[in-house]
């Protein structure tokens, strides 16, 4: 499980786990309930990579967002593995 701090969220974590490139699981801490779980569920069993290419840049308060923030913990996790 890798879980990754968000900044500039009403989220403070992410816990994440991709296997063959596949997210296989995704859950927000805190933010805003229906809509961190709602994303939480649609991006599971997708490509981790079309996810992040997706969601990055998506704004809300700021220069970010939950699904801006998950698009980095993607890259993250990707760079801990490389």
């Amino acid at each position: 499980m890798f879980s990754y701090k968000t900044k500039g969220t009403c989220s403070v974590q992410i816990d994440l786990e991709i296997e063959n490139g596949v997210i296989t699981h995704c859950e927000f801490h805190r933010g805003c309930r229906g809509n961190t779980q709602g994303l939480a569920k649609m991006v599971i069993g997708r490509q981790a990579e079309d996810v992040k290419n997706i969601l990055r840049g998506v704004e809300c308060r700021g220069n970010t967002s939950c699904p801006d923030q998950l698009s980095r913990a993607i890259e993250a996790y990707q760079a801990q593995q490389a």
